[in-house]
């Protein structure tokens, strides 16, 4: 039997009850004949409780400090952890980010995995040891210490999986699946046994907060196959692999929605080659990730851009655009909040036309205004006022017949 990366979130190890029936669940993996390497969150809402006494301290702390601070809450968990899995007289050894071999590029708080040197992890198994490992982090070619951004102990997951070559990867956490929607907004909601790599990303970066963008993309570029289970029970979970096989002939297989999105507009931008990049590189260099872009031409020689944004960067955002104004040559700058997005999703709508206006005529129905559009193959998003949010997907969850008590729509064949 080879190795099996086993990741538990904030929840699954909230107390130390918890993190008992988790080493539990480890060791039953151990009797089955596999090496577990294990990837653990910090314990339930302890990365907020040190954000918040960052904030007591200093209104801007300092992005170093803080990879510091944040690092410490999985060090807690892995140490607990390792200590039960000893109790249950368990060989096994925790290991910081650092110390697994995970070197990241020099960008604190939201670093990316540049490398993972196995050579830790591997003499650890060969001993005969499950080795714990803390998951968001890891340090630069200087030594310096940094974190992969909150949701990061999915994506170190992956790539301990991918680098390893293990046999699986599962993600445990609070829910037992991946849903056709929210089932705290859309009870009816069915849990999908199989998606593919390309629809999980979309739901992952549309707002479903199952798995972490960055360790969908991972998992699909290095094809690592993927579980998401419950660390609560003994469910089979949601299997996220090349090809949806999946429900057969599923049109849409989910529906995504993010809460936290403004509008900004740009008007009076000269109406030449290299605006729009201009202005968007001049975002990026400052970190601002745009989603959704609309240009539309004012007069003959100025043009107006809105784009969508999270709305924690509003006034990043903003602030930006300020410092930019002489370069960028605009009018004026406008941002609208209180927005939200809903999407649907499916590998279906690749050999279906149509689907994107049977969308607007649910939305319609349901008397929900929309304010920007962006689509791909297999996905279609709106952005529409937040209090309309809930509403829209319900409507949106009954009309493309994802309901458990209804037939869904089918591919053509």
């Amino acid at each position: 039997m080879g190795i099996i990366v086993q990741k538990f979130g904030g929840t699954s190890v909230g107390t130390v009850e918890r993190i008992k029936k988790v080493a539990e669940r480890i060791v039953v993996t151990q009797k089955r004949g596999y090496h577990p390497v294990v990837v653990v969150s910090a314990m339930g809402k302890s990365t907020d409780v040190l954000v918040d006494m960052a904030k007591q301290i200093t209104g801007s702390p300092a992005e170093r400090e803080m990879d510091m601070l944040l690092t410490t809450g999985e060090q807690v968990s892995i140490a607990l952890l390792t200590m039960a899995l000893q109790s249950l007289g368990c060989d096994a050894v925790s290991m910081t980010g650092w110390q697994a071999g995970i070197m990241t590029e020099a960008v604190h708080t939201k670093a990316r995995i540049t490398y993972i040197d196995r050579k830790p992890i591997e003499r650890a198994v060969q001993a005969g040891k499950i080795v714990i490992v803390a998951g968001f982090q890891g340090i630069t070619e200087d030594g310096e210490i940094t974190t992969l951004g909150r949701g990061g102990s999915d994506t170190t997951a992956v790539a301990l999986a991918a680098a390893t070559g293990a046999d699986l990867c599962e993600i445990y956490t609070d829910v037992d699946g991946v849903y056709t929607a929210d089932p705290r907004i859309v009870p009816s909601a069915r849990k999908l046994n199989r998606i593919s790599y390309d629809e999980m990303l979309e739901l992952a970066n549309l707002g479903a907060g199952v798995l972490h963008p960055r360790a969908v993309e991972c998992a699909k570029k290095y094809k690592v196959p993927l579980t998401v289970r419950s660390s609560f029970g003994v469910e089979e979970g949601t299997i996220v692999e090349e090809e949806a096989n999946m429900e057969q002939g599923l049109l849409i297989s989910g529906i995504a929605h993010d809460k936290n999105v403004a509008k900004i507009t740009v008007a009076g931008l000269p109406a030449k080659v290299g605006t729009l990049s201009k202005l968007f590189s001049i975002l990026a260099g400052q970190n601002v990730n745009v989603d959704i872009i609309i240009q539309s031409l004012n007069g003959t020689e100025k043009t107006d851009v809105s784009f969508s944004i999270d709305g924690e960067q509003v006034r990043r955002s903003l602030q930006v655009l300020a410092n930019a104004k002489e370069t960028l040559q605009y009018t004026s700058v406008t941002s609208e909040e209180g927005l939200a997005k809903v999407s649907i999703v499916g590998a279906g709508m690749i050999t279906n036309p149509g689907v994107a206006a049977d969308m607007f005529t649910y939305l319609a129905e349901a008397n929900v205004p929309i304010k920007m559009v962006s689509t791909s193959e297999i996905k279609v998003s709106c952005v529409v006022p937040l209090e309309n949010v809930e509403k829209a997907v319900q409507h949106l969850h009954r009309s493309f017949g994802l309901d458990v008590a209804e037939k869904a729509v089918v591919h053509s064949v």
